[in-house]
C-alpha cells in the first residue's frame, strides 16, 4: 500500500517485545502494521555475560528497519527506549515518519539513561547490578518474562548529530498516576510547546498492561493527528 505506515516499537527496561501484544493486536485488527521488537540481552534465552550497551540496542533496531526494508515507520519507545528510537532516528531519519515516547527519556547528545532517571531508579540500577556486574536484576515478584537488563545500556551516553531533529513528528505520552515518576518535569516542559504533541493518559508506567485501549486509540489517531498539523503549518506559511 503506498505510503502506508509501519509501528515499530521498542520496550523499555527487562521487557521484550511480548509487552506490547494487546496494543499490536489490536492495531492489527484496526488495519495498522506493527512490529515489536526484543532488544539484545533481553531475549528469554540471552546469552549470559555479554556486553551490551545503547549502541548496540540502538543498531539492532537499524539493521532491522534497512533489513525489512522499512520506511513511514513510526516508531515507538515506553521509557528507557526513549534513548534507543532518538539514536535510530539519528542514524536513519529518512526512514522514520514519527517518533513516539511513550512515558520515555527524550535525550539530547551527551545523555544517558542514568543521567537522565530519578535517584530512586539510579539505586535500583546499583542495587539491580550488584549479583553480577554485568546485568541489573528485576525486583522480586515481577512477571517472569522479565530478564535482567544490560547495565551498560543504562549507562552509555548518547552520541547524536542532530540528523534526529529533521523529523517534524514528534509525540509524547504522559503516564501521569506514579510515584518517582522521572517524567514529570519532561511533561511540563512539552506540555504547551508547539513542536510536540502531547497526550496524558492517568495510570503508573506500565501502560501496556492497565490501559492498553487508551493507548491504542491515541496511536491509531495519531496519523490524522500528523496530517492535521501540517495542515495547520501549510496554512500558517500562506
Amino acid at each position: 500500500m503506498k505510503n502506508e505506515k509501519t509501528y515499530v516499537f521498542i520496550p523499555g527496561g527487562w521487557h521484550g517485545g511480548w509487552v506490547y501484544d494487546p496494543i499490536t493486536e489490536n492495531l492489527e485488527r484496526l488495519g495498522k502494521k506493527c512490529m515489536a521488537l526484543t532488544l539484545p540481552g533481553l531475549e528469554q534465552t540471552a546469552i549470559p555475560n555479554r556486553i551490551i550497551n545503547l549502541d548496540t540496542h540502538i543498531q539492532f533496531v537499524v539493521d532491522f528497519i534497512l533489513k525489512e526494508n522499512l520506511s513511514d515507520v513510526i516508531l515507538c519507545g515506553h521509557s528507557y527506549a526513549g534513548l534507543v528510537i532518538t539514536g535510530v532516528a539519528d542514524k536513519i531519519a529518512e526512514r522514520i515518519h514519527a517518533l513516539v515516547y511513550i512515558d520515555a527519556y527524550i535525550p539530547k547528545n551527551g545523555d544517558s539513561c542514568w543521567s537522565l532517571t530519578s535517584e530512586v531508579y539510579r539505586q535500583r540500577f546499583v542495587a539491580g547490578a550488584a549479583n553480577d556486574g554485568f546485568t541489573v536484576a528485576d525486583r522480586p515478584g515481577s512477571d517472569d518474562r522479565r530478564r535482567p537488563h544490560p547495565l551498560a545500556s543504562f549507562m552509555q551516553s548518547l552520541k547524536l548529530t542532530g540528523n534526529y531533529e529533521r523529523i517534524p513528528n514528534r509525540t509524547f505520552i504522559y503516564l501521569s498516576d506514579w510515584d518517582d515518576s522521572p517524567f514529570v518535569k519532561q511533561y511540563e516542559d512539552l506540555k504547551d510547546s508547539p513542536d510536540w504533541h502531547v497526550e496524558t493518559i492517568h495510570c503508573a508506567h506500565n501502560v501496556m498492561k492497565e490501559r492498553p485501549d487508551e493507548l491504542v486509540d491515541i496511536l491509531y489517531k495519531l496519523e490524522d493527528t500528523y496530517k492535521l498539523k501540517q495542515a495547520e503549518l501549510a496554512h500558517r506559511q500562506i
